[in-house]
């Protein structure tokens, strides 16, 4: 059935529309929360459900699962698999270069699109990168963003993680075009599916422990990381000034050192690694988003496999400013020394 990539494109839309009508109901009850809603999370009360509620699904389902195939599944395959997955995200990624008015751009996601399916097996192998054709990602969300659609509010997902209502918009055509496009019945889908989700977790193990070592509020880090790197990339990391009352939250915003960039939601692993986390030859790609919706990207040594591309609209830890240690000054007595 050549239908069913469509048919779960649109029972996720669905889903997604039935969830955005709750949160109307959702918000008013926020009242009573310990954590009150604001003019920066107008959804916290529900947010905060939804972020516990992805965090214990990790917990006991995807971090075990991910945890055994990295154990199971030799690191070559996992790479391949990985790989393969990046190749479809890329050719989604050219569309949208295109539709930002980037022909440049597009030409050279086009070119490494064409480069790894052909020379590269299908896109098993990553050949493109080796040949100086890097990744340049980007996602319908970034490109309503680049036409002037307002982010809205920010959202957490089930499993998909953290969003907004602009990325939320634009989640059921980033997830479309996946491997998935290539089977014929709903179920082979699913599988094809459930393999990504594995796959860009396995990528986020070493991540995760350092998302539970943060000492403060792992909801608004990343919340806060979710927004700065979503408006980073609809700019294309130079973006204009903040209205000033933004500008004050977002000096607050949590930024520890070694901090890169794309973050996750929801759940206590979803950080994506720039780096890949298992030793896969290929750079990071966006996977079909099916699967976790909480990427960080953070900086990691490599041990195995990269995790599967995850979608642009995952969030990103905020990149600490760069320039020279401030030295302290001496102490009053030694001035006079």
């Amino acid at each position: 059935m050549k239908s069913a990539p469509v048919v779960r494109s649109l029972a996720r839309a669905a889903g997604l529309a039935l969830l955005l009508a709750a949160f109307a109901g959702c918000a008013t009850t926020g009242g009573e929360e310990r954590h009150t809603a604001g003019k920066k999370d107008p959804y916290e009360p529900f947010n905060r459900k939804m972020f516990a509620f992805n965090d214990t699904l990790d917990t006991y389902a995807l971090k075990p699962v991910a945890t055994a195939y990295t154990k199971v599944i030799p690191s070559p395959v996992r790479t391949g698999v990985h790989n393969f997955f990046g190749n479809f995200s890329d050719a989604w990624s050219a569309v949208n270069q295109l539709l930002q008015g980037k022909p440049r751009d597009a030409g050279t996601m086009t070119l490494r699109v064409l480069t790894n399916t052909t020379l590269g097996l299908a896109g098993l192998i990553d050949v493109a990168s080796d040949l100086g054709l890097e990744r340049k990602s980007e996602d319908l969300g970034q490109t309503l963003g680049r036409w002037g659609l307002e982010p809205g509010p920010y959202l957490v997902l089930p499993v998909f993680g953290s969003s907004d209502i602009r990325d939320t918009v634009a989640l059921p055509a980033d997830t479309y075009v996946s491997p998935a496009l290539l089977t014929h019945t709903f179920w082979q889908g699913l599988a094809v599916d459930t393999v990504g989700a594995i796959d860009t977790r396995a990528g986020l193990l070493g991540a995760s422990q350092m998302l539970d070592d943060l000492a403060f509020d792992r909801y608004t880090f990343m919340r806060d990381a979710y927004v700065t790197r979503r408006r980073s990339l609809v700019y294309d990391g130079n973006p204009p000034d903040l209205p000033d009352d933004d500008a004050d939250d977002a000096k607050q915003a949590p930024a520890p050192a070694g901090a890169a960039s794309d973050a996750q939601s929801g759940m206590k692993p979803a950080l994506p690694a720039t780096t890949p986390a298992s030793g896969a030859s290929s750079s990071q790609a966006q996977p079909d988003g099916t699967v976790l919706a909480a990427a960080s990207v953070a900086q990691l040594p490599a041990s195995g496999v990269s995790p599967a591309p995850l979608p642009a609209s995952s969030p990103t830890l905020p990149v600490p400013a760069s320039g020279p240690v401030p030295v302290p000054a001496p102490p009053a007595s030694a001035a006079h020394a």
